[in-house]
């Protein structure tokens, strides 16, 4: 048996042990405290208090390990999403859900980290189609019951307006930017308001 065919055969823990948890808490934790670069599996384990050796009994490889702390928070956001959307379905929630800076730390290293990975880019661009074709239905449910949209503005143009908006002042409130953010998101607002809902 080649190297190549023991890696692929050599077994991995179980997704529901809690070494397995404590292991994908300790990864995303360095991420946000060092970045991506100090996630290492001797950190992690450290970090963890567990021997760096179960990493990659947990993990056959780091992209493993940062592929699944990425499907993790994403499943998170997505679960928000669906539960939000149900409870209350306005573009406003659309909006709130998109300006929530609370993971923009988290996807600024993912973004980072995706310019030098394939596998976690393509990951990153799949949850965001994904991610993406569920918020334009979402905006075109709440808007088929409000006047036409003007034309050559569809859902997804709302949503990409929206999305763009809320990207670029987290990116540049972490860098410590603020020009025109204010005009921006009362344009945004004026929209919502206009659009009608609560």
């Amino acid at each position: 048996m080649d190297s190549r065919s023991s890696e692929l055969g050599r077994r991995v823990g179980a997704k529901d042990s809690q070494t397995r948890s404590k292991l994908l808490d300790a990864a995303e934790r360095l991420m946000l405290e060092e970045g991506y670069a100090a996630v290492t599996s001797r950190r992690v384990g450290q970090k963890a208090e567990i021997s760096a050796q179960l990493v990659h009994y947990y993990f056959r490889t780091m992209d493993d390990l940062f592929l699944e702390v990425f499907r993790r928070r994403a499943d998170e956001g997505f679960a928000r999403f669906q539960h939000a959307i149900a409870t209350q379905p306005s573009l406003r929630t659309i909006w709130s859900s998109l300006n929530d800076g609370s993971g923009s730390s988290f996807n600024l290293e993912f973004v980072a980290l995706a310019n030098h990975r394939k596998a976690i880019r393509a990951e990153i661009a799949s949850y965001a189609e994904r991610f993406r074709a569920m918020q334009i239905e979402a905006i075109t449910s709440i808007l088929a019951v409000r006047d036409p949209l003007p034309e050559g503005i569809t859902p997804a143009v709302v949503l990409v307006v929206m999305a763009g908006v809320s990207q670029l002042v987290a990116l540049e409130r972490a860098l410590g930017v603020s020009g025109g953010h204010g005009e921006a998101l009362a344009l945004v607002e004026r929209y919502l308001s206009e659009a009608g809902g609560p």
